[in-house]
């Protein structure tokens, strides 16, 4: 421990990562426990990807879509409202700005982005849990914003806080989860002015994963900051990634005070800053995917590049969340196809501007965690493991629009992550997965499960749902027919009740729950 600082050593900090688990699992547990985190398992802080990516569109049409995004923010531009810093920035760096209105020369926002990194760490408080993004690397992170929480026993309802440790908890529990994720659910039973350090303390406490700190106002994001120094040590969070913050363009083609203020403060502390438009198609953007695409694409750099002109080599995100919408009725809807295959695009024109890239993720507008919940999530994750995605939020929970987080779904898109793990490795070819011995040893017209290639690859061969059944029909029924949902529910119940928090040196602790009560003791109450 750094004397009188409260702040673990990096030696410390890896010796207690290292730590022995206090109780031994058995049975099926530990078999599981054993796949999970082996060499080849799904227990990994993150995925190195084995398959190609999808790309869809040839070089003229890149290109096409390229230049309409130029001309946007040539000819048209983009409002950066109520933060005259920015302005300043854009000014210097050779922008044309009229009031709030700021139009950027054809080239000028590429150049920029060229000082913003291709991959970056994000440090985890364990280090084993430490995550790469960019490059083939792939994070999954749960799902984020969602006001109401969902379960089968007491319905839909407001998120609390309870509801938000829960799920930090569930994330930290699951082997397929990499990410601890932001605001997982709104704790709305907090003041809004304070309920930031509390999510952030409970991403600390109960984790020990990486994760997202607060985007609603510029002090929020310098409080999750300042909070993560606690932990990890001014001095390294100086030159090392350990938060990052989510935000969002206005779109179309806004950008406001409170998401640049926020923006330029993650940037200026070295931490990372996540764009994301989102651009429901026919209301925030156009319907036609094209259209959509070059507008995200605009809008997604200038947020990328202010963060350059704040800091040179601030790590950054290029984000996207394109969506469609019932043109009958006016609601969003998610999972659908065209945001899906655009999703692809995306993909593309991020890596050729070399930044990693968020897009997708398990969207639906069920209202409950049922086919049409799973159909709609299926299609969007897809989407962006085929697109390149590195950091996919919105992984696990995402129901009802993102209105509902859903502990149902959470568990049953958790699974879905752990069958994308051994999706992403693709195909092995080497003499074991071959398997010449094994036909040497079964020959023509026999089995293969008692021979010694099954008995030796067994464990690790293929993945093992937690949830899905797949016992005959007459066993299934005996056990009273029950449904996926109903799994999940049991499923996430035993997750909390086994849930053991992860060791957090008590000086870091007690700095960070000093810290939690003097923010909060220093302002009333404000619920907006």
């Amino acid at each position: 421990m750094d004397a009188g600082s409260g702040v673990q050593t990096l030696a410390e900090h890896e010796a207690a990562a290292t730590a022995p688990a206090r109780r031994e699992r058995r049975g099926r547990n530990a078999r599981v426990e054993a796949r999970t985190h082996g060499p080849q398992g799904i227990g990994r802080p993150y995925i190195v990807r084995n398959i190609p990516t999808y790309d869809i569109l040839g070089e003229e049409s890149l290109v096409r879509i390229e230049e309409t995004a130029e001309r946007i923010l040539a000819e048209i531009g983009i409002e950066f409202r109520g933060d005259p810093a920015a302005l300043d920035l854009w000014r210097n760096a050779g922008a044309q700005v009229t009031g709030e209105l700021v139009k950027f020369p054809r080239g000028m926002l590429r150049e920029i982005l060229k000082t913003a990194p291709a991959e970056f760490t994000q440090h985890a408080r364990n280090p084993a849990n430490t995550i790469r993004v960019g490059g083939r690397n792939v994070v999954f992170a749960p799902a984020y914003g969602s006001p109401f929480v969902m379960d089968l026993d007491n319905g839909r309802r407001y998120g609390t806080i309870e509801d938000f440790r829960n799920f930090i908890k569930l994330a930290q529990s699951s082997p397929w989860l990499h990410h601890s994720g932001g605001t997982i659910c709104e704790p709305v039973d907090v003041p809004v002015n304070k309920r930031h350090v509390d999510m952030v303390y409970a991403h600390l406490r109960y984790s020990d994963r990486p994760f997202m700190g607060s985007i609603t106002a510029e002090e929020r994001a310098e409080d999750s900051i300042e909070m993560a120094r606690l932990v990890f040590g001014a001095g390294f969070v100086a030159e090392n990634c350990v938060i990052m913050g989510n935000v969002n363009v206005n779109s179309p083609l806004v950008w406001d005070a409170t998401m640049t203020t926020v923006l330029r403060a993650y940037a200026r502390a070295n931490q990372a800053g996540v764009v994301v438009p989102f651009i429901l198609g026919g209301a925030m953007g156009p319907v036609t995917n094209a259209g959509a695409i070059a507008q995200a694409h605009a809008e997604t750099m200038a947020g990328c590049a202010l963060t350059q002109l704040e800091r040179p080599g601030a790590p950054v995100v290029y984000g996207n969340f394109l969506s469609s919408m019932s043109l009958r009725s006016g609601s969003p809807t998610f999972g659908t196809p065209e945001p899906a295959i655009g999703s692809m695009v995306i993909g593309q024109l991020a890596r050729r501007l070399n930044l990693p890239l968020r897009c997708s993720g398990n969207f639906t507008t069920s209202k409950l965690p049922d086919a049409q919940a799973m159909n709609e999530g299926t299609m969007s994750m897809l989407a962006a493991v085929h697109c390149g995605a590195n950091f996919i939020l919105h992984s696990a929970g995402f129901l009802d629009g993102l209105l509902s987080m859903s502990y149902e779904k959470f568990m049953m898109d958790a699974d879905l992550c752990g069958a994308l793990h051994s999706y992403l490795d693709g195909v092995t070819v080497d003499d074991n997965s071959l398997a010449f011995d094994a036909f040497a040893e079964v020959g023509p017209g026999n089995h293969f499960f008692g021979c010694a290639h099954t008995m030796g690859n067994y464990q690790s061969a293929f993945w093992d749902s937690e949830i899905a059944d797949n016992d005959p029909f007459e066993k299934w029924e005996l056990g009273g027919s029950v449904d996926a949902m109903t799994r999940a529910n049991r499923l996430w119940k035993t997750r909390l009740a086994e849930y053991e928090a992860p060791h957090l040196d008590e000086g870091v602790d007690e700095a960070l729950r000093d810290f939690v009560d003097r923010k909060k003791a220093s302002m009333d109450d404000a619920w907006y």
